[in-house]
């Protein structure tokens, strides 16, 4: 049935829209640009900023061009004079409650309220009042939360209810008074945030950001008596270029291993190297399970915002769990095992930093599981944007620094390694290595299609030597959240689960570079980013784990095999059921 059509007029241009459309989204159609501030597209269209008004011809008062539906006929009106003053007052008004300190804030040169000011000329304030003042939270180890640059757009609020349904944050109180908080007023520590930083990604301003670790990476870098070694994840060379103006998913390997080695750091190293060993410990571990009746599904443990998710909501069902830790995890143990007694480093002296692009990562590796012999398996974490800020602050050319590969040997890595990075790798990994080992040989399907794409949930059955295999591939909570409730309720019927706290899996993680609703609403970053690093994985000789010859040797002269006593020790760990919420 064709859709009916409907045709108004925007700034004298006719344009034909289907019925139903925004007059905000009728003049995109026609290349005009409506600014806005509040409005996320699907998941945030409320009207609250008030900054899209629009005059519409024989009606009074200002329209709402993010919410108002286009009529036939209706001619509409973006700059006249009255907007302009409208729109500038409202922006007034926003920035008089609004923090200053712009130059020491982490969105400076990226924040949309700041591009606001300079498109409308904002050079100073007429309604100056009083300013709410809050505390800044900055007691969680991934997010600090400071309500002095919130701009109440309940965009971070919107993402943590409609898109990951968790609600940790929203507003409280009325009128001057309103603020954007938690259950009890309590930090984001305290309550039921899973740190997957998505709100950090959809805030407009700094109100949300990571909490940063550079300063104490630059002191270690300088210290001559630490022996700093950095790992960087699939999702982050395929995402660092976007900071120094680069395309949207160019993979920028090359360029940001050197940059990393000219920062100092005294070994660069590749985390796809520890997603190739996660793949054999946890293939390993599903095949158990098959063989011996272990509990099904058995879900992938890489993603440590799932992870904090499942305990806080369904810590009776975590046996389902796989034990293995997440690759820079399982890494950061190696570097100060094998590595230091294999190049005769004191492995006390050894100081691990992640580049991640996850903010949960940061929570991750503080977590007290995550330790050998009283020694931390990782350091620090720092976020694709703390890592281009690094590069900045040693003053970089980015854009022109020549190519260099990571050192041997802890930098080889598969291209299944590499597709980690996005929804439906870390199972397509998986299924390459399980599938070889239940077959007894080496089977020539490489690519499953079946859990790529953007879709939430994805479902396959495989036949393996004999047995119907089925798995499912969960992105984001939400969907996270229907795969729980089906274990629950005792009608799963699947074997193996992947599931990722970020909607499209880490190209698109809390702590990499941040787009503008604009650019979100236009543009398929995910994709982009996703499709970067398949290209990886189709160009790499090696595109199996457990043929990466890094791989035979590490269990060769360490770890024995797959699941034994020493790879328990370094690789796997427990997890536990926690309150939802810390009451005093």
């Amino acid at each position: 049935m064709k859709e009916e059509q409907i045709t108004l007029t925007i700034d004298g241009i006719k344009v034909g829209v289907k019925k139903g459309t925004t007059i905000l989204e009728a003049a995109k159609q026609t290349g005009i640009d409506i600014p806005t501030l509040c409005f996320l597209k699907d998941i945030n269209e409320v009207g609250d900023c008030r900054m899209c008004i629009v005059e519409v011809e024989g009606r009074r008062g200002f329209a709402t061009s993010c919410i108002q539906k286009a009529e036939e006929g209706m001619v509409v009106h973006t700059h006249t004079p009255s907007v302009l003053e409208a729109r500038r007052v409202i922006l007034d008004l926003i920035i008089s409650n609004h923090a200053k300190d712009c130059l020491t804030c982490t969105r400076l040169g990226n924040c949309e309220l700041q591009k606001l000011a300079e498109k409308f000329n904002v050079q100073t304030i007429e309604f100056p009042g009083e300013m709410t003042k809050h505390e800044i939270d900055d007691k969680s180890p991934a997010i600090v939360r400071d309500f002095n640059k919130c701009i109440l757009c309940r965009r971070c609020t919107a993402t943590c209810k409609n898109v990951q349904q968790i609600g940790a944050i929203d507003c409280i109180e009325r009128g001057f008074e309103s603020c954007i908080s938690t259950t009890y007023d309590k930090s984001l520590n305290d309550v039921d945030c899973t740190f997957c930083g998505q709100c950090i990604e959809n805030c407009p301003t700094g109100a949300l950001h990571e909490k940063e670790s550079i300063n104490d990476v630059w002191v270690k870098l300088k210290d001559p008596d630490t022996y700093v070694v950095v790992q960087t994840a699939p999702a982050v060379r395929v995402a660092l270029g976007e900071e120094f103006g680069m395309p949207i998913g160019t993979n920028v390997k090359g360029k940001m291993v050197t940059a990393l080695k000219r920062i100092g750091f005294d070994k660069v190293f590749d985390t796809n190297t520890g997603a190739d060993l996660t793949i054999l410990e946890e293939a390993n571990e599903l095949i158990e399970r098959i063989q011996n009746g272990g509990v099904f599904p058995m879900i992938t443990s890489c993603s440590p915002g799932w992870v904090r998710f499942a305990e806080k909501n369904y810590g009776d069902l975590l046996e389902h769990l796989s034990s293995c830790k997440s690759p820079h995890q399982m890494f950061g143990a190696i570097v100060k095992s094998y590595f230091a007694d294999k190049y005769g480093i004191d492995k006390n002296k050894i100081c691990t930093v992640s580049v991640m692009p996850c903010i949960a990562k940061k929570y991750e590796c503080s977590r007290e599981e995550m330790e050998v012999d009283g020694l931390r398996d990782v350091d620090y974490v720092l976020t694709t944007r703390e890592l281009a800020r690094m590069i900045k602050q040693a003053n970089l050319d980015f854009r022109a620094l020549e190519e260099n590969d990571f050192d041997f040997p802890m930098g080889e890595a598969s291209g299944a390694g590499a597709i980690f990075g996005t929804t439906g790798g870390v199972m397509e990994a998986a299924v390459r290595t399980a599938v070889d080992t239940l077959e007894g040989k080496s089977i020539d399907k490489i690519e499953y299609t079946e859990v790529r794409g953007e879709k939430g949930i994805k479902e396959a059955t495989l036949h393996v030597a004999g047995t119907e295999v089925k798995i499912a591939v969960a992105s984001g909570l939400a969907n996270a959240r229907k795969i729980m409730e089906q274990i629950k309720e005792g009608n799963s019927p699947y074997h193996f689960v992947e599931i990722m706290a970020c909607p499209g899996g880490c190209v698109m993680g809390g702590g990499q570079p941040i787009k503008d609703a604009k650019t979100r609403a236009s543009v398929d970053v995910r994709k982009i980013r996703a499709d970067a690093l398949y290209s990886i994985d189709e160009k790499s000789v090696i595109r199996k784990s457990h043929e990466n010859p890094v791989m035979k040797e590490l269990y060769a002269e360490f770890l024995e095999k797959p699941g034994s006593h020493v790879a328990h020790k370094y690789l796997h760990t427990e997890y536990g059921a926690k309150e939802k919420y810390k009451i005093d």
